[in-house]
């Protein structure tokens, strides 16, 4: 295979580790009859072949190309160096290793248990790693009796109650290598699936449960409505309120008033509304996200069930399945290595040990404990959580779910989702935001009270009405801060991130880190996989050369001489002799780690689509009938799993003759430098072998190179026989002296041909690639495939251009960081690329400012999709490892899905610019209009009372989040260029918007208020403050439509008949008005008016809508330059005003910190709440006030737009620096 991405591993692997000499007899490479087992015990045992008549396994398992270590006798030489390592035989002969833990007894006893073993003594495996506790429990024998499986056909599809009990002492005396006292898989008509059967393995679930982990429990709404009260404004409104009720309720009992207690119940029903609506929403968002979260854990793995290959759910493997292992995966459960080649873990991320984990066959295991020659290095333990870097094989699973080390792990970092970048940051702007509100209505709270302690002496209502007047002072100052304070800010990304998630998910895209869907809206650079993204992954071979001249095609032409020679694939293979045929359909055969299955009910290979293909051809023209038949007559010494770094992947295997051959397949390109000979005669019986020269390597590098010019991708396939193996002289791995380095055997190999591969392109793809060049992102091409394919193709795709450069993976990674920044603006592909090629190329774009979105299907990818800004892996093709380092997972591996992933998180970013855009309009606008009206009144009431305001909180907040984060994108979004890291969250424009439309509502209401009785002499002052409230939230309602568009276009009706949302949300809010102003009485503090009140109410709120429209004409670049200048002069006025409190505030914050600190220590240990940590000794209270350092101080100053909306320099008035930024 040579895509890069090892997709299907055959499961167990026979070794032979005997070195022999060389037969006499010429190779031949016939059917051969499977190789006993020698006295000495040095050859694994294979399976005898499968008859064509007999019960087959399919194939799937490769059951036969390890034996079945169940059923027969099994020896092992002792190794040579073992002598010094070994340890004692009676180590590892511990009384207490499945002695029960202090805590878990409860694991070690249950009831009805049928199997021998409970789940409290296999966790003892791997509690830590035990040899002790593998040897108590029988070895790898002793645990497929006792879990009543098979490790070579896995559990039985038919298993549902277990009849009986297997007792411990059954599994572990029995004498270790004999026959299993099992009984046979039930035999069924029904076909074997990974699909969920009604009552399956009901005791085995019972006793040992499936592979889930609990669901972390989304809060009800009862607490969620507790969480949204537990703000400390909201409380202070509502004691004053109770208050207010109380005094109300007093005087109407004493007779002096009989409606003062309807304003403290209106405030309570309003509270109780705020709080409700906004935990309604917290509710919907737990239950979405908590629906994405269980579709993100689920994936496929490949599991042996009544001995055929299956994929199923990971959430449905249990204790006693056999499961496969290939490089890429992330190993799903707890188990015991049964048994494959070069299996490799990296377990980092369960035991924090960063060494490469070689595992060795629980049966081999097994044999050096009873021999007494067992070391501490031996590990057959496959943990939960760590990743298969290399190899193939099987394991027996023996803990799932919550018994497993992983599962354990995961239990106890159970925790709250995190915030996204973007909604810390727009938490920090809500408490900007809300410290100035807060201000205001401290400031307004002084004004007010003074004017009240002034106007005391000559106040002559009672006690009670006395207090009702201050109490409405603080009401309506407290009511201000809530209406200040943009809680909604936060809700609007939560919001937005929630609704485009879930719409993603219908659209392939599943995202995995809720920052990815924001960070992809700036993405300015992808840097796409070819295989699969790009093309359909639906490879066919179509044209090929067997030797250096015999070429075939599946649809020849008949235009030039060169063109006539050409074959088609019926004459080519039908003529080919017997002995080159079986060459080739081995070559294909037995080095693939593709295997026969089920897919959507038919059985085909499953597997890489390269070899797939391959597997193919050998099927239909050069006679293979049935895999598994195939695989089992062969014996395979070595397998040299797929390397990216050089390309290939091998196999060796023993013929008849007692020779071993090397069959090698890789990039066509790369295979011919290892060839020094090539096959001849191909049509004649006596095949034969000659030395490729110079003119036939010059002739077959044409050949390669025009197949690749047609986009096709080019396999070489080579062979070479050995006299024995490991070849004398060969270099041998540290790890495994019976096993060669594959770069000191495969060179002098002889020549089979070269195969040409066509992908064809997805549909959609060079629309895809077309509007991410217009939405100004850059798509460059990585590939493996050598660089006139990935010319071809990126042509084919419309990634290149005029000043491209195409560029090959071994120069690119020569250039110095100087001379790769200069190219890298122009590159576009990059061939032959390795896994760190594409890490560089990630580094450097970075490096460079871009914003980077990789996407990625193999295992060698983790490091490039993990750097990247945002990481696509393929939810295909891709290796959980791929997936693991990935931001957002690509369903439909379709390159297509990327433009979604972009159109959505732009909209993300739109929805909270939007909603920011209305919110500050209406903070300014209602906390000026508060302010002033309450001082301008004599009676310090303010035209909005309490309850307005928060009414108009509702609308802003709640509400108006709702609407404005629920707008789906449309394809116009990606007529715009992405916004760099450093643009501001508020952009000039938007400041144009906020500041002209604030003017305008309050130039409005203001003239409604002071020069309404001069204006309409008939209104009383009821009626009048009624049409200026009425007034103020229509205005809402209509800039509620203009904030819908951030850009100086007209059309702010664009897709809104689409936002169902937008459309009931605005409903809601129009009906409440209405109601309010009809049946709202003295609870809203207004009376009734009547239709010509009604009109100016709604003519002087509509024309927002035209004063938007004259706004979008004010050129933003003019507008910026009087904004700029008005913010410097604030800076200077302001600037000694924030110095003077800042040096008052300051010794006070530092004494309340120093006075609240041990405060709070003494108060928990006097409640008995456990002693104080360092943490608290070091951490503020959080009652404490701020204080600020010089260089907190020019962190914190927010940053005012220039001219070009770029940011200024600092401002301690201007908006904080709020940038839609990518994490680090």
């Amino acid at each position: 295979m040579v895509n890069g991405s090892l997709s299907v591993p055959p499961p167990i692997i026979t070794i032979d580790t005997m070195q022999r000499p060389r037969s006499p007899t010429l190779p031949q490479d016939s059917n051969t009859t499977p190789v006993s087992p020698s006295s000495d015990g040095t050859l694994l045992t294979p399976q005898a072949p499968v008859s064509p008549g007999g019960r087959s396994l399919d194939g799937e398992t490769l059951r036969s190309r390890s034996g079945s270590f169940q059923s027969t006798d099994f020896s092992l030489r002792t190794r040579s160096d073992s002598v010094n390592t070994a340890v004692a035989k009676s180590e590892f002969d511990d009384e207490d290793a499945l002695r029960p833990d202090k805590g878990n007894e409860k694991d070690f006893d249950v009831e009805r248990n049928p199997f021998a073993f409970s789940p409290g003594q296999l966790n003892k495996l791997l509690n830590p790693k035990s040899l002790a506790a593998f040897k108590a429990l029988g070895g790898l024998s002793g645990l497929e009796r006792g879990l009543r499986t098979d490790i070579s056909s896995g559990l039985s599809v038919d298993e549902t109650r277990l009849e009986g009990q297997v007792s411990f002492e059954e599994s572990t005396t029995l004498q270790q290598g004999k026959h299993s006292t099992n009984p046979p898989l039930a035999q069924s008509d029904a076909q074997v699936t990974g699909r969920e059967i009604p009552g399956q393995f009901t005791d085995r679930l019972r006793v040992f449960r499936d592979n889930r982990l609990p669901e972390r429990q989304a809060p009800s709404i009862w607490v969620l409505i507790w969480k949204a009260y537990n703000d400390k404004i909201l409380i202070l409104l509502t004691i004053a309120a109770v208050i207010s009720l109380s005094l109300g309720i007093y005087e109407a009992v004493a007779g002096t008033s009989s409606v003062d207690w309807v304003e403290g119940v209106a405030i309570c029903v309003a509270v109780i509304i705020v709080v409700t609506v906004g935990a309604a929403n917290d509710w919907q968002k737990e239950r979405q996200f908590i629906k994405l979260n269980k579709r993100k854990d689920d994936r496929e793995v490949k599991a042996i069930r009544s001995g055929k290959s299956v994929q199923i759910s990971v959430h449905d493997i249990t204790a006693g399945d056999v499961l496969h292992l290939e490089p890429g995966d992330a190993v799903p459960a707890d188990g015991i290595f049964i048994s494959g080649h070069g299996v490799k873990c990296d377990e980092s991320s369960a035991t924090g040990e960063s060494d490469q984990m070689k595992k060795t066959g629980g049966q081999e295991v097994w044999q050096q404990l009873v021999d007494g020659t067992a070391s501490h290095k031996l590990d057959p333990f496959i943990i939960s959580g760590s990743k298969v870097l290399e190899g193939v094989g099987t394991y027996l699973v023996t803990a799932v779910g919550t018994n497993s080390s992983y599962g354990k792990i995961l239990m106890s970092l159970q925790t709250e989702d995190e915030d996204t970048p973007l909604q810390v940051k727009l938490g920090g702007l809500a408490n900007w935001i809300g410290g100035l509100g807060s201000a205001a209505a401290l400031l307004l709270f002084f004004i007010l009270l003074i004017r009240f302690l002034v106007q005391l002496p000559n106040n002559d209502h009672s006690s009670a009405v006395k207090g009702q007047e201050f109490l409405d002072v603080l009401i309506v100052a407290i009511t201000v801060i809530v209406v200040a304070v943009p809680e909604g800010l936060p809700l609007a990304v939560t919001l937005a991130l929630a609704f485009a998630t879930t719409r993603m998910l219908k659209e392939n895209n599943l995202v995995r880190l809720l920052r990815a869907c924001e960070t992809m809206g700036n993405a300015t650079t992808i840097c796409s996989d070819k295989t699969g993204t790009l093309t359909q992954n639906k490879m066919t071979v179509v044209a090929g050369t067997l030797g250096t001249n015999s070429k075939f095609a599946q649809s020849p032409t008949s235009g030039s001489k060169e063109d006539r020679e050409i074959l088609t694939f019926s004459n080519m293979f039908g003529n080919l002799s017997k002995s080159v045929r079986e060459l080739f359909r081995r070559s294909i055969t037995l080095n693939s780690t593709a295997f026969e299955g089920e897919e959507a009910g038919r059985q085909t290979f499953i597997g890489s689509k390269t070899e797939t293909a391959m597997l193919v051809l050998a099927k239909e023209q050069l006679g293979l009938d049935n895999l598994a038949e195939e695989r089992a007559n062969v014996e395979i010494a070595q397998l040299f799993p797929f390397d990216s770094a050089r390309k290939c992947m091998g196999a060796v295997a023993r013929l008849n003759s007692g020779l071993y051959r090397l069959y090698v397949k890789g990039a066509a390109e790369l295979m011919l430098n290892r060839a020094t000979s090539t096959i001849s005669r191909i049509q004649e019986e006596e095949t034969e072998t000659e030395i490729l020269g110079n003119e036939r390597r010059k002739e077959l590098a044409a050949a390669i190179d025009g197949y690749a010019q047609h986009s096709l991708r080019t396999i070489g396939i080579l062979y070479k026989d050995f006299e024995q193996w490991p070849p004398q002289g060969a270099q041998l791995l540290q790890e495994d002296k019976n096993s060669a380095d594959f770069e000191s055997v495969a060179s002098d190999m002889t020549w089979i041909g070269v195969v040409g591969i066509h992908d064809p392109l997805r549909e959609g793809v060079v629309e895809a690639v077309a509007q991410c060049q217009q939405s100004g992102v850059v798509v460059r091409m990585v590939t493996g495939d050598n660089v006139t394919t990935a010319r071809a193709i990126a042509t084919d795709c419309g990634i290149m251009t005029e000043e491209a450069v195409v560029m090959e993976g071994p120069k690119f990674r020569q250039l110095s960081d100087e001379a790769m920044d200069k190219i890298l603006p122009n590159l576009r592909v990059l061939a032959r690329s390795s896994p760190e090629d594409k890490r560089v190329l990630v580094q450097r774009l970075k490096h460079l400012g871009e914003t980077v979105a990789v996407t990625g299907d193999g295992t060698n990818d983790g490091p490039a999709l993990k750097m990247a800004d945002v990481g696509f892996s393929m939810g295909i093709a891709g290796t959980e490892v791929a997936k693991e380092a990935s931001s957002i997972i690509l369903l439909d591996d379709n390159f297509s899905s990327t433009i979604t992933a972009l159109m959505w998180g732009r909209a993300v970013n739109d929805a909270v610019k939007k909603f920011l855009q209305f919110q500050i309009t209406v903070n300014i606008t209602a906390v000026i209009l508060t302010f002033v009206s309450a001082v301008a009144n004599g009676n310090n009431e303010s035209v909005l009372t309490a309850v307005q305001l928060l009414w108009v909180n509702l609308i802003m907040d709640t509400l108006a989040a709702l609407a404005l984060a629920t707008d789906a994108p449309t394809k116009s979004i990606l007529n715009r260029p992405p916004q760099p890291k450093s643009a501001p969250l508020i952009t000039t424009n938007m400041w144009k918007m906020i500041t002209g439309q604030a003017l305008y509502q309050l130039v409005i209401t203001f003239t409604l208020y002071f020069a309404g009785q001069k204006i309409f002499p008939s209104w009383t002052s009821s009626e009048l403050n009624t049409v200026v409230f009425n007034a103020f939230v229509w205005m809402q309602v209509f800039n509620e439509l203009n904030s819908r568009r951030l850009d100086n276009k007209f059309n702010i009706f664009e897709g809104v008949h689409k936002n169902f949302w937008f459309l009931g949300i605005n409903a809601i809010m129009v009906g409440g008005q209405i109601m309010i102003v009809f049946i709202g009485g003295r609870a809203f503090g207004i009376t009734k008016i009547n239709g010509a009140q009604w009109a100016v109410s709604l003519l002087t709120a509509l024309p927002c809508l035209l004063w938007g429209v004259l706004l979008r004409l004010v050129p933003d670049e003019r507008f910026g330059v009087v904004f700029h200048g008005a913010v410097n002069i604030i800076t200077i006025v302001l600037g000694p005003i924030r110095k003077a409190l800042n040096f008052i505030w300051s010794p006070i914050a530092k004494t309340w910190h120093a006075v609240a600190v041990p405060t709070k220590r003494t108060v928990k240990r006097m409640l008995g709440k456990g002693k104080t940590t360092s943490q608290d000794e070091d951490s503020p209270d959080e009652t404490a006030l701020p204080t600020l350092r010089k260089s907190d101080e020019e962190s914190a100053l927010p940053m005012a737009p220039g001219v070009d909306g770029k940011a200024a320099h600092p401002s301690p008035t201007s908006p904080p620096p709020i940038t839609l930024t990518a994490p680090s």
